[in-house]
């Protein structure tokens, strides 16, 4: 088996400066100029293999940022998103999510054909492996259309999206007009190039305490998607758009992770636009922030633990002047202390009553950002409220953030008591360069009440602007069509507008250096801006998003 794909091996980003020169074996696989996958083998793997080995070194985990309902689209929606003059022609639009659904419709050109240029689905093994990729199979427009014509489709190429996710965010996008279901997307005239991203590891879900059933995705395979439609759109000599709809709530929420870096790099690049969703992590109570400035400089806050919830971690974050150690009470009064600072050190409590135990990594060093975390994983915890003190190793006043993880890794009813809305946007969108994107609900003006919200850890301005995030039309597996809502869908929609400045610059040659940096400018410049708020802000960004301003002030640009 391959070992991007066999649970024996871990993978682990590394930096290729400790790769020798040109030595990429078959336990090395390339991300990008900057990082690799390191395969490494370990029998009886277990969880202080994290601790072992550096905490930097293992993916992150990221899960889904929309949510499907298939009520039938409100012609209302989205009435005056619509402008015919920009389609996304010549514009690839670039989609790594959970797949797509390449027999539907709105995927369709008039005579039948698909706008799909290539699928890369890293889960089937039955095909041929893109160029430069040795997993997953590559299927082009050619397979695709000849699929389209037989009475058989799947038996030529055997792609669904069972979670549907990845269908609707590019039909959002790019999906044909029709007009019984009251749907057209963005700009219609785009081309599509698809990444199906296998889900994560069974080895890191265990290593991060995720149950075996939830649905996400790792880092890695995130990156080498990127890759692969770099190397589609390059192929062709077109603009990219990359949507991510995506986000994770591990890190430093600062930007510098592996993915937060690459995206920085591509978006400066001439013709490569990154859309990024900002999460949907506010109101779900995930997110604690505390400044202690006073003696005796500890701070103590309750985690109440759902009856659901066998298996979770928490990130705890100080920020760099600060040294903290960690006590930890659970609801039957047995008490964890971790005071030992270490690089790479992985403490194991096992817990009096019940079979709860606790583990935590108190990383003095964390690799990307050099800062102090704290890492604590709950196996079996008893339901009810864990008292957590945090308490300043010097005695001198200090900050913290903690988050819990993100999406469907938790239910709803594991969370803070005293937490805060704000600085839970989900990496990559805290990226320094990319578009981030937060969602409003565009039938009332209101903002999303889960949208995630600014500013990151060390206070850059995030999201960058907000667009509509409430039932958007969108189309479904099955030809089916319905509505998505979160801020996945609302990157889905300001991905469209990103492809239409690309148009604009690029295709009709009105700025044909235009680089993702300059088309996130633009659009932010063209942004409504309400009265009664100063921008930028935590919530909004610098407005929300309109189009038809830009094109209005275009002559501003050239």
């Amino acid at each position: 088996m391959n070992k991007i794909l066999d649970n024996d091996y871990y993978d682990f980003i590394i930096s290729n400066s400790l790769i020798p020169s040109n030595d990429f074996s078959e336990n090395v696989t390339k991300l990008n100029s900057d990082y690799s996958l390191l395969h490494l083998t370990k029998k009886n793997m277990q969880a202080c293999d994290l601790g072992l080995h550096p905490y930097e070194n293992f993916p992150s985990i990221f899960t889904l940022t929309s949510t499907i309902s298939t009520d039938p689209p409100n012609s209302a929606a989205l009435a005056d998103q619509l402008l015919s003059n920009y389609m996304g022609l010549g514009i690839v639009i670039g989609i790594i999510d959970t797949g797509i659904d390449y027999s539907h419709p709105a995927f369709q050109n008039h005579d039948g054909t698909t706008r799909i240029l290539s699928i890369w689905d890293q889960t089937d093994q039955t095909g041929k492996p893109p160029s430069g990729f040795d997993f997953g199979s590559e299927y082009t427009k050619n397979h695709i259309n000849t699929a389209l014509k037989s009475p058989l489709p799947l038996n030529i190429v055997p792609e669904v999206d069972t979670v549907g996710h990845g269908t609707a965010i590019s039909s959002i996008i790019s999906g044909s007009h029709n007009e019984e279901n009251s749907f057209m997307g963005i700009v219609p005239q785009s081309k599509l190039a698809v990444v199906k991203l296998k889900e994560a590891k069974d080895n890191l879900k265990q290593i991060y305490f995720i149950p075996e059933y939830a649905l996400c995705y790792q880092e890695s395979d995130i990156m080498l998607g990127i890759r692969y439609l770099l190397g589609v759109a390059e192929q062709l000599n077109r603009p990219l758009i990359l949507c991510i709809c995506m986000g994770s709530s591990q890190g430093g929420h600062d930007g510098r992770g592996p993915l937060g870096s690459y995206l920085d790099q591509l978006t400066r690049q001439p013709r490569i636009g990154t859309v990024i969703a900002a999460g949907n992590e506010a109101a779900l109570k995930r997110h604690y922030y505390c400044y202690s400035h006073t003696p005796p400089f500890y701070s103590s806050f309750d985690l109440k633990v759902g009856t659901e919830d066998r298996m979770f971690s928490m990130e705890i974050w100080p920020f760099p002047a600060g040294r903290i150690t960690l006590e930890l009470y659970s609801p039957d009064c047995e008490i964890v202390s971790s005071h030992y600072t270490s690089i790479n050190t992985c403490q194991t409590f096992s817990l009096l009553q019940g079979q709860s135990s606790v583990l935590i990594n108190n990383i003095i060093l964390e690799g990307s950002t050099g800062d102090q975390m704290i890492l604590v994983r709950f196996n079996n915890p008893l339901p009810g409220i864990w008292h957590c003190r945090v308490k300043s190793e010097g005695n001198e006043p200090f900050s913290f953030h903690c988050w819990l993880p993100s999406g469907n890794l938790i239910t709803a009813d594991t969370c803070f008591y005293q937490s805060d809305p704000n600085t839970t946007i989900t990496a990559p969108g805290d990226a320094r360069v990319p578009l981030t994107v937060a969602a409003y609900n565009q039938l009332d003006n209101c903002f999303l009440e889960e949208s995630g919200r600014g500013f990151s850890r060390f206070g850059e301005i995030v999201p960058d602007v907000s667009a509509p995030g409430f039932k958007i039309p969108c189309a479904l597996p099955e030809n089916r069509y319905g509505t998505l809502t979160g801020t996945g869908a609302a990157a889905a929609h300001a991905a469209g507008a990103a492809a239409m400045i690309m148009e604009w610059g690029f295709v009709r040659g009105n700025h044909t250096p235009i680089t993702g940096v300059k088309a996130n400018r633009m659009i932010i410049r063209c942004a409504k801006r309400d009265n009664a708020y100063f921008y930028p802000n935590n919530i909004w960004g610098y407005g929300r998003i309109d189009m038809h301003h830009f094109f209005e002030q275009i002559s501003t640009f050239t």
